[in-house]
């Protein structure tokens, strides 16, 4: 396994690199253990996603955001 200095790159590949951590994470959600507590918001959450829709901003525009804040 190859190490990174995580401490050398720049902000926009920190950026990157926690994407690719978490995609590669999302690929399989059920490897990664919940506890009760977890599982109850994510239930909560659902449930107010189905009363209200979606609400938020997009990730693209998050992003972009962050990016103009760090120039």
């Amino acid at each position: 396994m190859a190490f990174i200095d995580i401490a050398s790159l720049s902000f926009d590949d920190r950026l990157r690199l926690l994407d690719e951590l978490w995609e590669s994470l999302s690929t399989k959600p059920e490897a990664v253990p919940l506890t009760n507590a977890q599982r109850e918001e994510l239930d909560r959450r659902l449930d107010d996603l189905d009363r209200e829709g979606p609400v938020g901003i997009p990730w693209e525009e998050v992003l972009g955001r962050i990016r103009e804040r760090n120039r």
